[in-house]
């Protein structure tokens, strides 16, 4: 698994392709993300690259943070995540990672955080059916039998009521409708987990088959076309409005 990028989940919508299809999207913002550490073989066991993403006030990172974030020339990061991966080895500690990284049509997972629900029954929290709702039958939305009576006691892992939510979900194979380097914007097609505002990791499929080392000089490359195509969109605005 390799390339990725943390972003916040903005809400969701909807467009039309180019055969005037309706597409439901998640908006991912993705404001720059900053290489702050690389994990190597030799140190570390295994190869991969830390990302910090948001900015944090300075008065709320302890002196280990700030030692840590000053090695990459860095301001302090809200969130901190790992992407595991031979193909970054490339990248380095204090470059920036936009979302040109990702290409229209390419094939996503999203991880997030789900909704927190709360304390909810069986029957929510785990699809279970229901008892007769008759005025006579003593079983409506229980969870039903705890077990035998000879255990005395109730086994490990059986289906009760109790928290729901709050847990880490990885939905995969979503696809890159549209990267929009402008105002760092990715449209995903599908539902995210999460709520709005929520931590949101977009990493290559893994299940894609086609897994390619990654230059990082392609990106800033794809950066600074964006740049002058906007530049010249500007000039020719403002030619016209003389």
């Amino acid at each position: 698994m390799a390339k990725g990028i943390l972003g916040t989940k903005i809400g969701m919508t909807q467009i039309f392709n180019e055969n005037g299809n309706l597409i439901p999207v998640t908006i991912v913002s993705c404001e720059p993300n900053v290489v702050l550490q690389k994990k190597t073989v030799e140190n570390d066991g295994y190869e991969a690259i830390q990302l910090g993403f948001k900015e944090k006030r300075v008065k709320l990172a302890n002196k280990p943070e700030l030692g840590h974030f000053a090695k990459s020339n860095s301001t302090p990061k809200r969130y901190l995540r790992e992407i595991a991966g031979q193909e970054l080895s490339n990248f380095e500690v204090g470059q920036e990672i936009r979302v040109n990284i990702f290409e229209e049509g390419e094939i996503v997972d999203a991880t997030g955080t789900s909704k927190g629900k709360g304390f909810q029954g069986s029957i929510k929290r785990h699809n279970q059916g229901r008892g007769p709702m008759a005025h006579g039958s003593r079983y409506h939305r229980r969870p039903g039998s705890m077990g035998s009576i000879d255990a005395n006691r109730v086994f490990k892992g059986k289906k009760l009521p109790g928290h729901m939510g709050v847990e880490t979900v990885t939905i995969q194979n979503l696809e890159i409708v549209k990267v929009d380097l402008e105002r760092n914007i990715l449209l995903v097609k599908g539902s995210i987990p999460g709520p709005k505002k929520g931590l949101v990791v977009i990493k290559r499929g893994v299940k894609t088959s086609s897994i390619e080392p990654l230059n990082p000089a392609d990106f800033l490359v794809q950066a600074e076309e964006a740049q002058v195509e906007e530049a010249a969109v500007v000039t020719e605005a403002t030619d016209a409005q003389e």
